[in-house]
């Protein structure tokens, strides 16, 4: 008889949320642990009439992992933005469709002959997508100045000290404008918003550095960039703010646009930097290692150049190409774990171009790869309603998926050969990642796996917990459209959410 009770009390308050919700609201669970279902679902139902969300939207979706039947759905049917939980099915299919060990080789070529020390023809820099080459992240790779200098060897060895051609940035695998078209022109300048290339390289930002001024609202000077850029051109009307106010700067410019403006403020104190983006990643590569030949006494007739990407740039090739030297990138897994604990776009970028050209040949375009990605999950009996994803990444402003998309895919990834291995790469609630304060101390801490996602507006978090009862499950939550200035209400909201769910029971 209590147990009636309880299914019935169950009954009737998801049916008063229902009388007393929008039309669009949905409300699915599973009587499996009615008690704490519905102690989540008044939970959730408070934070969404509450200040802090009434004029939003907050949806979850929890799904068990091992037959994808989902227990818990509120807003599931409704496509939100996701932010940067979108990483997870990008590296996760990536992880499944390319393997754990899959590498890119960036290769160092030359075309034309060599006679008498003089190569007559020119030197190509070929990129495949690596998003990694010339990264500072992983210890037993070339950061950006080890590997200017092993190209440089490598042309050094080959006997050339004179080359009549040009240094080619070669970013021909994509021929498309590949920064996807929904992306904030205000993001576009700044390293979180560089654009990918076929020829990435130092994760295709630099640092512009300033000296504040001695008191707050004056001038903050622009004094340098790392590395040296001597071909872009910088407007800045930055000024010095309170010590301690940390990186006010807004960097805007487009790609292939050598002009950029420098906005915003720094704070009082020292020599201060931020990081914006490359305009054209190939061309500083050509550039870069241009710079290094000539200060080991190889000489270079012609001005760097880049080809692909969408500059529209031709040159002229002298034949076959021979290879002088190839540089392999870390393993796909190392770089699904970046992508997932750092938060970074451009990783994610480039495994959604790749993954697609691996599953359809002719995906050579953002678009044509997002469909290629659509119709592998598809394939596989995931539900895409209401799946409107614009980019890889999660930068997009445009971009929708609803938590019941994302639960779907999450689980169906749970039944990979490969989710061993994914499922390493996402960040530990309340220890590791960008979700590595959030729920600290709670019960909830060490027991979540979670990709955290911010754009203004939006708060997301996805991934796995393990219930109370030991059933493997996922999770997905959106919150769109808060109101501003309660970030913190969010946070503590989301915290008690996480608590809720490690509580949970799967069968």
């Amino acid at each position: 008889m209590p147990r009636f009770c309880s299914l019935f009390f169950t009954f009737l308050l998801v049916y008063s949320l229902r009388l007393q919700a929008t039309p669009s609201l949905s409300v699915t669970y599973s009587f499996a642990d009615s008690l704490a279902t519905q102690r989540l679902l008044q939970q959730l139902e408070a934070f969404q009439t509450g200040p802090a969300a009434r004029f939003g939207t907050v949806a979850l979706s929890v799904r068990r992992v091992r037959d994808g039947v989902e227990l818990i759905g509120y807003h599931n049917q409704q496509s939100l933005s996701s932010a940067s939980t979108l990483k997870l099915i990008t590296t996760g299919t990536a992880l499944a469709v390319l393997g754990p060990t899959y590498t890119y080789t960036t290769t160092l070529e030359y075309d034309g002959v060599i006679k008498d020390s003089v190569l007559t023809g020119n030197l190509y820099i070929r990129g495949t997508g690596d998003p990694s080459l010339g990264s500072w992240r992983f210890p037993n790779y070339y950061d950006l100045p080890a590997l200017l200098a092993s190209w440089t060897d490598a042309v050094r060895a080959k006997g050339i000290r004179q080359i009549r051609g040009a240094v080619v940035g070669d970013a021909g695998l994509y021929t498309d404008l590949t920064t996807p078209d929904s992306w904030p022109f205000s993001d576009l300048g700044n390293y979180y918003g560089a654009s990918l290339s076929a020829l990435n390289i130092n994760e295709n930002l630099y640092r512009v550095f300033f000296k504040p001024g001695r008191a707050v609202g004056q001038a903050a000077t622009y004094s340098r960039t790392d590395p040296l850029l001597p071909y872009l051109t910088f407007q800045n009307s930055v000024t010095t703010d309170a010590a301690k106010t940390g990186d006010q700067v807004n960097i805007y410019g487009a790609p292939f646009q050598n002009q950029r403006w420098l906005t915003g403020k720094v704070p009082l104190g020292p020599e201060f930097s931020v990081k914006g983006s490359l305009p054209d990643p190939a061309y500083f590569a050509a550039y870069a290692l241009q710079q290094t030949l000539t200060s080991q006494n190889v000489t270079i007739s012609n001005t760097p150049v880049s080809v692909g990407g969408g500059n529209g740039v031709s040159i002229e090739t002298r034949g076959k190409r021979t290879i002088l030297s190839q540089h392999k990138s870390p393993t796909l897994l190392e770089l699904a774990q970046q992508t997932n604990f750092q938060s970074i776009n451009l990783y994610a970028e480039a495994l959604l171009r790749t993954t697609a050209l691996a599953l359809d040949k002719s995906a050579r375009s953002t678009k044509a790869s997002i469909n290629a990605l659509i119709a592998y999950w598809i394939k596989k009996g995931v539900n895409l309603n209401g799946f409107r994803i614009r980019d890889g990444s999660g930068l997009s402003t445009t971009g929708a998926l609803t938590t019941d998309n994302m639960t779907g895919i999450l689980s169906a990834l749970g039944r990979e050969k490969t989710f061993p291995q994914f499922y390493e790469t996402i960040p530990v609630v309340g220890q590791t990642g960008t979700v590595r304060t959030l729920a600290r101390g709670t019960a909830a801490a060490g027991k979540i796996r979670a990709k955290s996602g911010s754009i203004e507006g939006v708060r997301a978090y996805a991934g796995y917990f393990t219930a109370a009862d030991g059933e493997p499950m996922c999770f997905c939550v959106f919150v769109n459209k808060f109101t501003p200035g309660y970030n913190r209400t969010v946070t503590s909201e989301l915290e008690k959410l996480f608590v809720a769910l490690a509580g949970l029971s799967g069968r």
